[in-house]
């Protein structure tokens, strides 16, 4: 009877190190992922950080179909870009404060739009906000680039 009990209720000490090895399992793969996400984040904004390669022309007419969707939709603004923080010279800082000359903080696409906006659509009477819009633990984290029209 001892065998088949045996046989049936390990050991608990062969339970703990099953349990550990499992959990190891788990912890390695969650470092994986981590990693992996991690490396896909800092991909995208080394990728937002350089110019989009679109010609004057492309931006435009991407300008003007964001716009007029909007419209049609009865909006009098539009979100047209979220990215992170990082992107900005001091993490966003001068943005969150409203600070003047918050735009030098700029780079890379943020910097294309903003651009774009004081060349084409500010002199047509647009508005153009950029504002952090979330704060993980408390802090500044992703800004949104907004443009507005009419009152």
């Amino acid at each position: 009877m001892r065998d088949k009990i045996d046989d049936l209720i390990p050991n608990a000490h062969e339970i703990q190190k099953q349990a550990a090895s499992k959990e190891a399992e788990k912890a390695e793969e969650h470092a994986k992922r981590a990693a992996a996400i991690e490396a896909e984040k800092l991909a995208l904004i080394e990728r937002l950080s350089k110019p989009s390669g679109l010609s004057e022309d492309e931006k435009v007419k991407l300008a003007s179909t964001v716009i007029q969707r909007a419209v049609r939709n009865g909006l009098s603004e539009v979100q047209v870009y979220r990215f992170p923080n990082s992107l900005c010279t001091d993490k966003g800082r001068a943005i969150n404060q409203m600070e003047a000359g918050w735009e030098k903080t700029l780079t890379g696409i943020p910097k294309e739009i903003y651009q774009l906006w004081a060349d084409y659509l500010q002199p047509r009477g647009y508005r153009i906000r950029y504002q952090v819009v979330d704060y993980p633990g408390g802090m500044p984290g992703d800004i949104g680039i907004v443009i507005a029209w009419g009152d």
